[in-house]
């Protein structure tokens, strides 16, 4: 039997005020995506005038990042033409991302979810993506 960390519905508030926080400061309202460490949905916030087009973007690389236990930007070099992961974006039926903006979320060294950024440009949404981490690890750890 398995012992299992994973975010809960608080966990994920946490991630996203962080994200939230980041996005006002940079000016960039955001969709914001939070899953378990499976790479189901906990939560989800589309920011006022976060973009329509960004929220299943915002999901897939939460989705990606916890699912597959790495960072969604990891993918944008190795899946180009002639790289090892090269066609990896179509695999899961097109749901991997490899666009920054996804990124697993870890405590103790183990993948507990992810959070996933989507509205801005690649580095905005990791910048973000990122923010929301930071915001839960100063509280929960």
């Amino acid at each position: 039997m398995l012992t299992l960390k994973r975010l809960d519905l608080a966990d994920a508030g946490i991630l996203l005020a962080g994200a939230r926080s980041k996005a006002d400061a940079i000016g960039v309202p955001m969709c914001i995506a939070i899953t378990d460490e499976s790479g189901n949905l906990i939560a989800f916030e589309r920011m006022d005038g976060g973009k329509t087009t960004s929220i299943t973007i915002a999901i897939d690389k939460a989705f990606t990042a916890a699912g597959a236990r790495r960072a969604t930007h990891d993918y944008g070099i190795a899946s180009q033409p002639g790289s090892p992961a090269y066609g990896i974006n179509s695999a899961i039926g097109g749901r991997l991302m490899v666009v920054g903006g996804g990124l697993p979320v870890e405590v103790d060294g183990v993948v507990v979810g992810g959070i996933g950024v989507s509205s801005g440009t690649p580095v905005q949404d990791r910048e973000v993506a990122q923010a929301g981490i930071d915001q839960f690890l100063s509280v929960v750890v």
